[in-house]
């Protein structure tokens, strides 16, 4: 692929959503996030006070209107999320009453439904995508194992290649939908979601026979809180990785808990999500690492910090970005010395 310039900076902004100004409608935000100097808005979908997915799936003069208010902005819309309605495409009953709250009321207490329903949200998603001209999607994959993470008891034989039979057979028709629309599906790879590490996504993308449009969002945060190695993650699935969350997190286990935190809260835990630059995640090689694979797509900042204000973490975000986005070069830097000799090539091989 060659050497690619990352896109940025851009902010995913369903952490900022809220009832006051700016945080209250699509046009407020577009506003606030150009002042901050960002490039790009990753919308989130279930919020209806910036994008209603219905009407953008079908109404090409409803996305075109949208895209033309951002864009009057000086600002472009890098790609829609799907976290919380790719949620409920797969969820164990055990989490039945905690997931609930992210469908509406009418499907509320009622799974089959519930599902039918994000199912469709998905369906619109990829319509929607490419009514705006987009070609990545970010969601999460849900999960039918997660509450088995941890072995014991013991997993019984087969229970993982039938989940993982199960969350295929769900996702395909979703993935044939973006495929329709010529957008990439991004799963988040995130503790929570049955696709939550490398091993996980080779399962599923395996699953869902190599399926073209499944791929990977990227986020160093969920990779640093698991002890993966982030760094060598970027080596093994670069192919593979069309969207990026710029998020910094740091892992400072003590002698009291490690991985999975005692139930403390996330203040207290030794692993914990942070501002970007105040955590330990290593962006400099990151970003190398993504741009020598030609990685095509932008950065977007997410923004979750146990310490820092939201609105500190959008201000210094963009710059954090910025700094840290190589300008790819065109040429080698020896080139000076070069000049092609035919000859002279023969005689150094000695021909």
């Amino acid at each position: 692929m060659g050497l690619k310039t990352i896109k940025g900076p851009a902010i995913f902004l369903a952490q900022f959503v809220g009832e006051k100004a700016p945080f209250n409608n699509l046009e407020n935000m577009c506003k606030w996030a150009a002042a901050l100097g960002y490039k790009g808005i990753q919308i989130p979908t279930w919020a209806s006070e910036l994008i209603d997915l219905k009407k953008a799936a079908t109404s090409k003069t409803y996305c075109s209107e949208l895209k033309g208010m951002v864009e009057s902005h000086g600002l472009k819309i890098t790609e829609l999320s799907t976290h919380l309605q790719g949620q409920l495409v797969a969820v164990h009953p055990a989490y039945d009453l905690m997931f609930d709250g992210f469908a509406p009321k009418e499907v509320q207490k009622n799974p089959k439904a519930r599902q039918k329903w994000a199912v469709q949200q998905l369906k619109y998603a990829a319509k929607a995508s490419k009514n705006l001209g987009l070609k990545a999607h970010v969601t999460f994959s849900g999960a039918l194992i997660w509450q088995t993470v941890y072995p014991w008891p013991q997993r019984p034989a087969g229970l993982v290649d039938e989940a993982f039979k199960e969350l295929a057979k769900r996702w395909t028709p979703i993935l044939n939908e973006f495929d329709k629309a010529g957008t990439d599906l991004c799963y988040e790879i995130h503790p929570g979601e049955d696709l939550h590490d490398g091993l996980t996504f080779e399962r599923f993308l395996k699953a869902v026979k190599n399926h073209k449009r499944c791929h990977i969002l990227y986020d160093p945060s969920h990779f640093i809180l698991q002890q993966l190695d982030y760094l060598q993650f970027i080596d093994f699935y670069h192919e593979r990785i069309k969207m990026f969350h710029v998020k910094d997190a740091e892992f400072n286990p003590t002698g009291k808990a490690g991985v999975y935190g005692g139930y403390a809260d996330w203040v207290d835990r030794p692993g914990r999500f942070r501002s970007l630059g105040d955590g330990q995640i290593d962006f400099k090689s990151i970003f190398s690492k993504l741009s020598q694979y030609g990685f095509n797509g932008w950065a977007v900042m997410e923004w979750e910090c146990c310490i820092k204000s939201p609105e500190q973490g959008a201000r210094e975000g963009a710059p954090f970005i910025q700094k840290h986005i190589i300008e790819v070069t065109k040429r080698a830097f020896d080139d000076f010395a070069g000049g092609v000799d035919k000859n002279m090539i023969k005689k150094v091989i000695g021909l």
